[in-house]
């Protein structure tokens, strides 16, 4: 199931947070990668997270997959989380899509559903327009994609936005207001994501409108309606060169899409991969 490849420090947990059959270090080129997966023979969903999160981001979501029979896998990118650049093995800092391949190559899958939120949008898309022939359908969240802002026509923000506290650039004020528990544990994860001192990965490629229009891949977007940091509007300019894309607008979510409206998210998403 895992490869010919060793796992270090590979543990088996009776009530982990994401239910994980799995949750370790994979040793791939330039990092030993920290990856949950719940096994199972069923198709394998493969998350990506944001900027601000780490694997845990998705532990609100990965019940409902493997209840529908799915396999979830998720990992934290080189210098989140609990990922180790390991500058002995390969070079720095890589690509994400470039450790998502090593990863899915360690794990022997086939063809996989790829979910990718905000930060993770941009490798999702990096991934697909690099490997498509080893993706199902591709659902990509509350992104820029990686697009430079000035393909946007031009994009709006508050003045002094990026200087605001990351809650209040990236969750809804309904949330704050009512899940003081689920504020705290979004801070939490949020607290232990990037690495101090650790780079941001590039992307394997450019990423462009022209590059969009060649995706031919079953795609599902769903940007938030509350969300300051990529409102609605960068994701419909996404679909507009998006050949196979539906859209949808998630109702009360800013961009932490999947944490703040969970139920919303999985069913949408469930639904839409069942039919590929």
């Amino acid at each position: 199931m895992h490869g010919t490849l060793a796992a270090s420090r590979l543990t088996r947990s009776a009530k982990p947070k994401m239910q994980s059959a799995f949750q370790g270090h994979a040793e791939l080129p330039g990092v030993r990668l920290w990856y949950t997966d719940t096994g199972g023979a069923g198709v394998p969903v493969v998350f990506l997270h944001a900027n601000t999160g780490n694997s845990e981001s998705w532990e609100k979501n990965t019940p409902a997959f493997i209840a529908a029979g799915y396999r979830a896998i998720a990992f934290d990118r080189r210098g989140w989380g609990h990922s180790v650049a390991d500058r002995a093995s390969g070079p720095q800092p890589g690509s994400i899509a470039g450790d998502l391949n090593a990863l899915v190559d360690f794990l022997g899958l086939d063809r996989f559903h790829l979910v990718g939120i905000a930060g993770g949008g941009y490798a999702a898309y990096d991934y697909v327009l690099w490997h498509p022939e080893r993706l199902r359908s591709l659902v990509v969240a509350a992104t820029g994609g990686g697009i430079s802002e000035e393909e946007y026509g031009g994009r709006v923000r508050i003045p002094g936005f990026t200087a605001l506290p990351p809650e209040y650039r990236e969750v809804s004020l309904s949330y704050i207001a009512t899940n003081a528990d689920g504020l705290e544990r979004w801070l939490h994860i949020h607290h232990h994501s990037q690495q101090e001192g650790a780079p941001s990965q590039p992307l394997h490629g450019e990423i462009t409108f022209a590059k969009l229009e060649t995706i031919t891949m079953p795609t599902l977007m769903l940007p938030g309606g509350c969300d300051l940091t990529t409102p609605p509007y960068i994701m419909r300019a996404q679909k507009a060169h998006m050949p196979n894309a539906q859209f949808m607008v998630v109702p009360e979510a800013a961009h932490s899409v999947n944490w703040e409206q969970p139920e919303v998210f999985n069913r949408t998403v469930l639904d839409f991969i069942a039919k590929h």
